[in-house]
Order: C-alpha cells, then structure tokens, then sequence
C-alpha cells in the first residue's frame, strides 16, 4: 500500500489526482500541502490526513511513498527536484517545467536516485488515442503524409479554484507560458505518440489576441499558438492551441495518410471516424475524451501508482516527455526569432 502526499491542493488536485487516488485501492492518502492554509486544511479534513505547513515538511515524512505536484509552472522544478532527492517518487503536472534545463535537471536528478518521474500527459491515455495508434500501426490508413490537430476552449478562468479573469494561468511570472504549455504541450506530445515520430523542426507563432485582465490589460503569457511542425521521418503537419475558442471545445486530431484519412475526437458520437480512399467508412462509438466541463477518469493516478509497485517505465515518464518540451521551448524560440527552429532531439 503506497502512503501519497499531495503538493498542491487546487483544482487539478481536487478534481482528477485526490478522487483517482481515493479510487485506487493500493494507495492511501495521508499529507497535503497548499500555498493557502486554509485550504490544507479544508482538504485534509475533507480526505484525512495531515496538513502541512511547507511542502518541505511533507516531504520530511519518510512514510510517504510518493507525491503528486500540482502547483503553478514555476514551480515544478524545485518541488519535483527536492520530492525526488527526499526519497519519493512524482507525479508532476504538465508543463513539466518552465525552461528545458530545468526539465532535464528533473529526469537526470529521477535517474539518480532511482525514483519514478511521470508527467501528467493524460491524453495518451485517452481510449480513441490509444485505439488510434494500434490502427495506425497495423496500417489501416497507410502512411501518414500530414495532420492537424487542435486543442481549444474558452480558457482557463474557470479551471483555478480562484476563478476569475485574474488567473495564476495568465500571471507571466507564476505561468510563464500560456496556451502553448498548456494545451499545445499535450498535443505535441500526442502526435509523437500517434505518429511513433518525434519533432524534429518548428515554425511557430505565439500571440495574445484577445484575453485580458480584470483591468483591461492583456494578460502575461500567449492565448494561442500556431505551429507547424516537422517530424522526423519527414511528415509535415500543424499544431493550434487556443484559450479563445468561445464554444464547444476543439480536441481533435485529423491524419492524413495515403491510404485514406482518420479523424480522431472530431464527432460527438463517433471517437473514430476513418474515410478510406476505397469509398469505405469505418466509425468508433469509443468513450469521450475528458473536458473542463466533463470529467471523467484520466488513467494517470492508476498508471503512476502501477508503475510504482511493478518497477515499470511507462509512456509518461519524464524522460519521454522532455521530447515534447523540446518541441516547445523551439516553438517559443521560433515566435520570438521569426524563424524556423531545428530541434535536436538526442
């Protein structure tokens, strides 16, 4: 049985970590910690267990197994970085740091003491994503020429237990980075999972377009990213992230291959929907991905505490992630230079 902690207790901890661990029968919660006291203390006594005054003094409690880091981007390195070195193993939220030194200095520190990273990269888990892959590894839709793929809703300001226009999402020095971090990270990483290809070249632009503060002011950080990315067998396709889609959310992938197209979360009935060049239609009546609005079970809290107890790597370990944010920091390289970014990926 694994003693957790939660570093964190917003509402990503709230909604997704606290009820999947509570869900889980190997695993126990007994120490939390939030910037806010009385928070900690609300949620303690909400799930039992003990409420922390520092994330430090959780980490000094040799009981806890391992933590679940879901604090603002900032600071994911330090906290992951000293949870590793007292012993724990993590599961940080994505992004899985604000500079690539600093994501590479959270997988070197794992691999030095042993302990298990992974990256809160739901979205390989999600059914159509995992089914999609094994269609295109057994060739239905031939050889991937192109896609697109998109993840946009209204924004953030709902999705912070402090809501409002004034969101830590948009604060440039707890953020750092917008819409590209938050939803461009997981459908960069989502094509290199779909396509068993990794980036290898971006052409980004990154703006803020439409959201402000609460006085009016554009908010700190991007509100959509464009990018068009290059893989490295040579496929070429593009990337839009967006926190200015007001109306339904946009978390579909489409690809293009030579032998017809799949498109992915793009149909609210179908999860699946495949046209082959043949005249030939295949649909997949497979479950929904998980919305701000609609949440349902992730598969991040079973996968990290398997993974755990097994003593298995698995496709969100921080390793493989750094790919992805690779990806992203040359995208951001990419906006802010004006050109084309080749990424090295070695």
């Amino acid at each position: 049985m694994l003693s957790v902690g939660i570093i964190g207790c917003g509402k990503i901890a709230q909604v997704r970590h606290i009820p999947e661990y509570i869900e889980n029968g190997n695993c126990k919660l007994i120490g939390f910690y939030d910037k806010n006291p009385k928070r900690t203390h609300e949620v303690a006594q909400k799930y039992g267990g003990i409420a922390y005054g520092s994330y430090e003094e959780l980490l000094a409690n040799k009981e806890i197994d391992a933590v679940s880091i879901c604090v603002s981007n900032h600071l994911h390195a330090e906290i992951t970085i000293a949870a590793l070195r007292a012993g724990k193993h993590v599961l940080c939220e994505k992004p899985m740091a604000t500079t690539l030194a600093d994501c590479e200095a959270m997988v070197r520190t794992a691999e030095d003491v042993g302990k298990k990273l992974l990256i809160g990269h739901n979205q390989r888990l999600a059914p159509a994503h995992k089914r999609a892959k094994q269609l295109i590894e057994e060739g239905l839709i031939g050889d991937i020429i192109t896609f697109k793929t998109t993840f946009g809703h209204s924004g953030p300001e709902t999705w912070s237990i402090d809501a409002g226009r004034d969101v830590w999402f948009f604060d440039k020095n707890t953020a750092v980075m917008g819409a590209m971090a938050d939803l461009g990270v997981h459908k960069t990483d989502l094509i290199q999972f779909l396509t068993g290809e990794t980036i290898v070249e971006t052409t980004a632009k990154l703006a803020t377009l439409n959201k402000k503060t609460s006085e009016g002011k554009p908010i700190g950080v991007d509100d959509n990213a464009f990018c068009i990315y290059k893989m490295s067998n040579g496929i070429i396709g593009t990337m839009t992230a967006s926190w200015t889609y007001y109306g339904p959310e946009d978390n579909s992938t489409i690809l293009y291959g030579t032998k017809g197209i799949m498109r992915i979360y793009d149909d609210p009935k179908y999860a699946i929907k495949v046209l082959l060049n043949n005249g030939e239609k295949i649909n997949y009546e497979l479950e929904g991905i998980q919305t701000n609005e609609n949440q349902t079970k992730s598969g991040v809290i079973d996968l990290f505490v398997n993974s755990i107890l097994n003593d298995m790597e698995t496709e969100l370990s921080g390793k493989i992630a750094l790919s992805a944010m690779r990806a992203v920091f040359a995208s951001i390289e990419s906006s802010n230079t004006g050109r084309t970014i080749a990424i090295n990926q070695d």
